[in-house]
Order: C-alpha cells, then sequence, then structure tokens
C-alpha cells in the first residue's frame, strides 16, 4: 500500500509551491531587483519633479426650488415636476453655452507660452540650474520668462496653427507666421499685418534675447474642450441641490479665475431662462385677458335680461350654495385647463405628470356632474338664473385671477433673479493637488520592486540551469564534488599575466576543500581504469574547466602523488599562465607533430611532484595532431612514471578534440557550472561521446554558490564557515 501511494505523494509535493525555493530565487537576483527598483525610483523622480504642477479652485452652487411659474393651486404644484435635477444642471454647466461665455470672456482661447527643453524642460524653467550658456539651450524656457498678450486676432485660417515670438532683447521680438513670413514688433505696441489679417499687442515680456515663445489662437471648439479637461461638477449628497465645481490649472490665479468666469456665466444663464419663461408665459396671459373680459360682459348682460324678464327673481338658498360650489369647481378646471396647455408643451400625455393631472380633471368633472343633477331637480326659473350667475361668477373669477397672473409675471421677468445661488465663491489653495509627488515615488519604487522580481523569476524559470548536483545526477551522472565559488584574479607579473593558484595561495579556502574531496573520489573512482589519466571537459567554454584542473593537479600533488598536467586544450589553452610559462615554449603540439622531445615539452614547477606539459604554440591542425597513435604513446609512456595524469580537454560541443582524448585516456569526467551549464549541454555532451565509443564517468559541480541556491539540496563541501588547520 505504501508503494502504490508513492508516486501520488510525489505528484502532490511537486504541485506545492515551495517557498523556500521561491524566496531563494529571490534572494539570489536581489541585486537584479534592487538595481531595476532603484531605476525605476529615478524615472519616477524625473516624472515627478519635471511634471508641471495643477493647482485647483472650488465652488459651490446651490439649486432652489423654482417658483411655480403657473400659478397653479398649491395642491397641483406637485403636479407640474418643476423642481430643477443635478445632473440636468451638471450638462448645462459643461455645455457650450457656458464654457463658451466663460472662455469669450477671459480669452482662453489664447496660447502664449515660453517653449520648454525635451525631458527637462519644466526644471530647466523653474530652477535656476548651472547649465553652460549653450547655444542649443538659448530657445528653451528659464527661469523669469514671461509673456502677456493684449490683443490676438488671427485669420480663421491660422486657428490652431503655432506662431514663434523670438525674443531680441529689451522690448523687441521677431514673429514667425505660419506663412513662413517674420515680422518685428515692440511689446506695448499694437502689430497689424494687413497682408493676413493678424492683429497682436504683446502686453509684457521677460527674456533673454534667443528666448522662444508658442503663440496660438485656438478655434472656439477646441478652446472649450480644453476647459472641460480641467473642469469638474459633481453634486454633494444625493438630492442635496448642492453643486460642486472644480478646475484645474497651472496657477492658482488662472484656475480661480476660470472657475469664477464659469460660475457667473452659468449664474447668468439660469436667470435669462427664467426671464424668458416669465416672458412666455406672460404673452399667453395677456392674450386670454379679452377673452375674460368678454366673457364677464356676455355673462352680467344675460343674467340681467333674464331678470328684467323674469321681474328681478333671486336665488333661494340652497341655490347660493350650489351655486358657490359649482363655480368653485368651474375655477380649478378653467385652471387645470391653462396648466394643461403649458404641461402638454414639455411633456406627452403618457408622462406621469400629464397623466396626474388628466386624473384630478376626471374626478372634477364627475363631482361638477353630480352638482349639476341637483341643479336640474331645481325650478325651472331658478335653474335659469342659478346657470346664469353661475356664468357670471366664473367668468369674474378667470378674470381677475388672469389680470392678477400678469402682473406677477411682470414683476419676475422686470427682477431677472434665477433658481440658482453662488454659495462658495471660487477659491484656490496654493498647494498644487498634482503631481503627488510622494505617491508617484511610491509607485515608481513598488513597481520597480514587482518589475524587478518578475525579470528575476522570468530568467530563473526560463532559463534552466544546473542549480544542483540532483540535476547532474538526474542526468546519470554522479556527482565526484560540489566546489564552491571562488574569484580568478589575474595577476600582473614583470612580463605577462598570471593566473593564481588557489590551492597555494589560500589552502584552507573552501573551493580548495572541494579539490580534497574530489582528490579521494578520483583514487576510489580509477581503480578498474586501464591508465592513471583522467580527462577533464565539459559541454561549453566559460565553466572554470581549467581552473579547476590546475588546481586539482597541485592538491594531488600536494598529497604525495606523483601528477602530470597536460594542457591539451590547443586552441585556447591557459595552463601555461597558471604555472609562470610562455606560450612560445615547446608543448604537445610540437611533440604530437614531432618537433619535440618527451624531455622538452615535459616542464617541472615550483610545486614539489608536479609536471606540466603546457598546449605550445597554437598549431592550425589541433584535430589532426590527436589521432596519431604518439596521443596513445604518450600517454602510456607517462602512466608508467607518474601516478596521475589529468589532461585538461577542450569543451565537447565546441570541438571533436575530447572524443580523441576520451579513447586514449582511462577517465572521462564533465565539469558544469553552477547557474550557467544547461542541462540540455550536458545531454548533448553525453550523446556526442557516447558516440565516440566514450562514456563520462561523472562529473563536478563547479562555483557553487550557497547564497544563490533556490534552496534545493545541494551535496558536496559547500560549507558555510572555513575549516582551518592548527
Amino acid at each position: 500500500m505504501i508503494e502504490q501511494n508513492l508516486p501520488s505523494q510525489e505528484r502532490f509535493e511537486d504541485d506545492e509551491i515551495d517557498l523556500a525555493e521561491l524566496f531563494g530565487r529571490l534572494w539570489a537576483g536581489k541585486l537584479a531587483i534592487i538595481a531595476v527598483a532603484v531605476l525605476m525610483s529615478g524615472l519616477g523622480a524625473i516624472v515627478a519633479f519635471n511634471t508641471p504642477p495643477s493647482y485647483q479652485a472650488d465652488a459651490l452652487l446651490q439649486l432652489e426650488e423654482k417658483p411655480n411659474q403657473l400659478g397653479l393651486p398649491e395642491g397641483l404644484a406637485e403636479l407640474s415636476g418643476e423642481s430643477p435635477r443635478a445632473v440636468t444642471e451638471i450638462e448645462i454647466i459643461r455645455s457650450r453655452l457656458v464654457v463658451g461665455r466663460a472662455v469669450a470672456r477671459l480669452n482662453l482661447d489664447w496660447v502664449a507660452e515660453p517653449i520648454k527643453a525635451p525631458v527637462i524642460g519644466h526644471l530647466l524653467a523653474i530652477q535656476e540650474l548651472p547649465f553652460p550658456e549653450w547655444d542649443f539651450l538659448a530657445p528653451y524656457a528659464q527661469l523669469g520668462d514671461a509673456i502677456r498678450l493684449d490683443v490676438l486676432d488671427v485669420p480663421p485660417a491660422w486657428l490652431g496653427e503655432d506662431l514663434i515670438l523670438t525674443a531680441q532683447g529689451g522690448d523687441s521680438f521677431r514673429l514667425e507666421l505660419p506663412n513662413g513670413q517674420q515680422v518685428d514688433g515692440n511689446a506695448g505696441a499694437p502689430l497689424l499685418d494687413e497682408t493676413s489679417g493678424l492683429a497682436i499687442r504683446v502686453g509684457e515680456l521677460s527674456a533673454q534675447s534667443g528666448r522662444q515663445f508658442l503663440i496660438s489662437q485656438l478655434s472656439e471648439t477646441a478652446a472649450i474642450s480644453r476647459v472641460r479637461e480641467g473642469l469638474g461638477v459633481s453634486e454633494k449628497g444625493r438630492n442635496s441641490g448642492i453643486l460642486r465645481l472644480t478646475y484645474q490649472a497651472g496657477t492658482p490665479q488662472s484656475a480661480r479665475r476660470t472657475l469664477d468666469a464659469i460660475a457667473q456665466a452659468y449664474l447668468s444663464q439660469n436667470a435669462e431662462r427664467s426671464a424668458a419663461e416669465a416672458e412666455s408665459s406672460l404673452e399667453f396671459v395677456e392674450s386670454q385677458i379679452p377673452q375674460a373680459r368678454e366673457a364677464v360682459q356676455e355673462a352680467e348682460a344675460a343674467l340681467n335680461a333674464f331678470r328684467e324678464a323674469q321681474e328681478a327673481i333671486n336665488l333661494s338658498a340652497e341655490g347660493e350654495a350650489l351655486l358657490t360650489q359649482i363655480t368653485s369647481l368651474e375655477v380649478e378646471l378653467a385652471e387645470l385647463a391653462a396648466s394643461e396647455e403649458e404641461l402638454a408643451e414639455r411633456y406627452t400625455p403618457k408622462h406621469p405628470v400629464y397623466q396626474r393631472l388628466l386624473g384630478n380633471r376626471e374626478r372634477l368633472e364627475e363631482r361638477l356632474e353630480n352638482l349639476r343633477e341637483e341643479v336640474r331637480a331645481l325650478p325651472a326659473t331658478q335653474r335659469e338664473v342659478l346657470n346664469l350667475t353661475q356664468d357670471l361668477e366664473l367668468s369674474r373669477e378667470v378674470f381677475v385671477q388672469l389680470r392678477n397672473r400678469a402682473q406677477e409675471l411682470q414683476v419676475l421677468r422686470a427682477s431677472n433673479i434665477g433658481n440658482v445661488r453662488i454659495v462658495d465663491t471660487a477659491r484656490a489653495e496654493e498647494i498644487p493637488v498634482a503631481p503627488r509627488k510622494a505617491l508617484i515615488l511610491a509607485l515608481a519604487g513598488l513597481l520597480g520592486l514587482i518589475l524587478g522580481t518578475g525579470i528575476v523569476l522570468a530568467r530563473s524559470y526560463l532559463r534552466k540551469s544546473v542549480n544542483g548536483s540532483e540535476d547532474l545526477e538526474a542526468l546519470g551522472l554522479p556527482v565526484f564534488a560540489t566546489l564552491n565559488e571562488h574569484p580568478i584574479a589575474p595577476k600582473k607579473t614583470e612580463r605577462r599575466w598570471k593566473l593564481p593558484l588557489v590551492a597555494l595561495e589560500t589552502p584552507t579556502d573552501l573551493f580548495v576543500e572541494g579539490l580534497r574531496s574530489l582528490r579521494t573520489g578520483l583514487h576510489f573512482g580509477m581503480l578498474d581504469a586501464e591508465t592513471c589519466s583522467v580527462v577533464l571537459t565539459s559541454p561549453a567554454p566559460g565553466v572554470g574547466k581549467s581552473f579547476v584542473a590546475a588546481n586539482l593537479a597541485v592538491v594531488a600533488a600536494q598529497a604525495g602523488q606523483n601528477v602530470c598536467l597536460i594542457d591539451a586544450d590547443m586552441r585556447r589553452g591557459q595552463q601555461f599562465k597558471y604555472f609562470g610559462k610562455s606560450r612560445q615554449d615547446p608543448g604537445l603540439a610540437q611533440f604530437l607533430a614531432g618537433g619535440a622531445t618527451l624531455e622538452a615539452v615535459l616542464s617541472s614547477t615550483k610545486v614539489e611532484n608536479l609536471s606540466v606539459i603546457a598546449a605550445g604554440p597554437f598549431p592550425p591542425n589541433p584535430s589532426e595532431l590527436l589521432m596519431r597513435a604518439d596521443l596513445g604513446k604518450l600517454i602510456k609512456t607517462l602512466d608508467a612514471s607518474f601516478d596521475l595524469i589529468i589532461i585538461d580537454s577542450p569543451p565537447v560541443l565546441a570541438v571533436t578534440d575530447p572524443v580523441v582524448l576520451g579513447r586514449e585516456a582511462g577517465t572521462v569526467i564533465a565539469v558544469a557550472r553552477f547557474g550557467k551549464t544547461h542541462p540540455a549541454e550536458v545531454q548533448a555532451m553525453q550523446k556526442t561521446l557516447e558516440t565516440g565509443g566514450v562514456k563520462v564517468a561523472g562529473a563536478i559541480l563547479n562555483a557553487f554558490d550557497p547564497k544563490k541556491a533556490r534552496g534545493r539540496s545541494a551535496y558536496g563541501y559547500a560549507y558555510n564557515s572555513r575549516y582551518g588547520y592548527k
């Protein structure tokens, strides 16, 4: 049962996120993360300090309840739906009507500003930086430059086109027109160009000679859109009737003046709208007054004529009561009829307001019909007197109300007061609302950390490499040793550069301890080899193979073994640098070519029991030399005299030399570099050697860095503290 559950358990563990491994990857790339964070913070600082500030002004408006201009009874006022809605007024404030008036009042369609330098233009314009007087910086704005326009009128074809004004020193300037023409002028004096129709007057110009300013007149649509971008309107609370207006501009004064102009324009149009509504209602009421007067006269004449005919008959008490009720209902119906005409201009018959009015009229008509049924029960003479009296009272009531309403509308039209008032006038703070430097810097730093983390993780997961001895063992290569990273610093001697031998200079280094472990492993691993020769090779260059071979030879010699180190890399051999030799000294190439004897190429070193055969001057045909029978004879000859022969071979994937060397030597060991060698390279190396009949006995993991290890177990001598001898 246990064996059957193991695979699923392993799959479950593989699906989990290894936090230790993840932290190890991030810790290994901490310098890259910090570098990206610092870079992004620097860019954020440039953006924060090079962005022009924006100042915000705000104001409060109150939308008051609109007075009932139709003179409806109090019970019907709710049906008219005349209270303003905030969403409607917000759109009116942002309309071309209101914003356009503010644009025209403050000439917001004019653009006059210094030309700023690229990238650092704002910093150059607000800071007195110690820039040299370079000619290419002369046109750009610097501290103290200013311009003010008093008049600007360009031809319609030049709307939105740029006019470049260049200061000439003092108050004089030169203006470059869109058609390429140049005209000269002075600040304070009007400049007219009859040919193009241009009119301009610069009220103030403060700049050194050579400074350039951008002047332009926008179209009305473009100017309104530009103002709308900085305008904000919102209702404070729900159904509060309080609107908050905000506007952002480059200076507090500009923000305040622009917002105040918008508020005044909105207030003005609201008053005009109220006056226009009053005028429309007044015209309707005055048109009804003559008809109402005639109706009163006709009703009086009819009643008087009937009384004379019937010898002055008066109404009874019951008839008086019916007359009063009928008259009241008919007055209400007349008022509803007047309000219906007004509502018909605004709503459709299916609108809820219109439907409520129709329902109320239906109820009044039903009550009126009931009263008229009671009137029909009276004597005929009484009925006729009641009807005539009713017509007269109704006509008089309608006439009086129309005349009173006309007087009210005349007063309303003359007052020119709307239903909006300014609660708080426009005011701007001296502290800019943008850019928020602290927030930008914090976000830039955070973004840098996130970006750096992403880069490190992507590089770690996408660029797979050998990061532990288990990676090599998974490829079927036993690991003889894991060697800690040790920097190689070349030293300059009197005549040439020399590479250091760590085994001699720092014998207690962790790298050297790993070599001692490797020496022991080789001793037991080569017991069945035909010769005591071992080839050190690698999949690709740059893994530290020659460095390992040189120091391993020293460690083996210090243990009392008679060691011979052969530099078989006759293309890029480096062993002569470790032992103070010259490239021109005869070496393996000359021996295989028959140009030198073994005694001539085999040289002793300052390390006891260690001899070296350098590569010698690089030949043009190293592979052909290695394929000669002399190579096998050399190894057998040396095998009789030395306890260990270490052969430094070229990389397998670069040349075919290691295959030839591996067939002649007793053992082949591959060197892989931690964090650099790709597992696919190791597999390709194995396949290449096996195709040539050479089997790799094992591997060495070089340049292991415990700090960069990603939380996986790494076998070998990866100490966290030094071990020394006393």
